[in-house]
């Protein structure tokens, strides 16, 4: 599949040496959090991701030829057990993920703009708790999921005012359902 890499990403992976990352931005009641894989705070796209260097860990990206729906497994340790309260309290089913690879200069500047090479949302969050901190499990899946989903819809009334209030056009659906038409008498 062809990938729309900018130029100056190009550049810095035909080069002798290379300096990858990868970056997450997960959405929450409050706002986004956004980390990458290193140390230190970096810059992408006027956002500050924090660095969570061995802390955090992200599961393969699957792809496929086929029209599936792929998850993802992320994971951060060491999180203190003040934070572990507000990770459970949060309404987090459904909010946006989404997973950047992107490339740093010598001088630790983010190199044009990332790639995003996964957008979903998120499904479970699991927390293990150890004995002075905790491991949070994030699993997120892909957007194509909702291609799964049934969709159901009803030709009445209600179901119409969903989309259309005031609309009158079902409310004689009921009547015509045994009404004899004489066609040509």
């Amino acid at each position: 599949m062809a990938r729309d890499l900018s130029s100056g990403v190009v550049s810095h992976i035909t080069a002798s040496s290379l300096r990858p990352f990868i970056a997450v931005e997960i959405e929450f009641e409050d706002g986004f959090t956004r980390a990458w894989g290193g140390y230190g705070a970096i810059e992408i796209d006027g956002n500050e991701y924090l660095g969570v260097g061995t802390l955090g860990s992200i599961g393969s990206i699957a792809e496929s030829t086929q029209n599936q729906a792929t998850g993802l497994q992320l994971q951060l340790s060491g999180v203190p057990f003040e934070l572990i309260a507000s990770a459970l309290n949060e309404q987090y089913q459904g909010n946006a993920c989404n997973v950047y690879f992107g490339v740093l200069t010598e001088e630790h500047i983010v190199v044009a703009s990332p790639y995003k090479i996964f957008s979903g949302r998120i499904d479970t969050m699991q927390v293990q708790e150890q004995s002075e901190s905790a491991t949070i499990s994030v699993s997120v899946e892909s957007r194509m999921i909702d291609l799964e989903k049934p969709r159901v819809r009803r030709y009445t009334p209600q179901d119409q005012a969903i989309d259309f209030t005031g609309d009158k056009g079902f409310d004689y659906v009921t009547s015509l359902q045994e009404v004899e038409i004489k066609w040509g008498a």
